[in-house]
């Protein structure tokens, strides 16, 4: 826990503590979406056996940040139409 200042009354402690947790799974969650995409285009590109595949997970990471409310709903609206898009060329 890297805090500079932690605060004295006991509850803002915690909450701080809270936030940090909230801060990490909220990043890595993010994190594995953009991972999700980038997998998926890279496989487009490459003309592998494994687009669908790559496809459905990355719809799956987009539907989850959103509905954990990491994106807002019309990103990942624009997010999986772009990736269906990509899909059909």
């Amino acid at each position: 826990m890297e805090v500079k200042s932690l605060p004295i009354i006991k509850s803002a402690i915690k909450r701080v503590v809270t936030n940090e947790k909230a801060n990490a799974k909220n990043s890595s969650q993010l994190s594995a979406m953009r991972t999700a995409i980038k997998n998926f285009e890279n496989a487009k590109t490459a003309n592998a056996d494994n687009v669908e595949e790559l496809y459905r997970s990355a719809v799956s990471a987009v539907d989850k940040a959103k509905s954990k409310g990491l994106i807002k709903p019309n990103k990942a609206a624009r997010d999986k139409a772009r990736l269906t898009k990509r899909l059909a060329k």
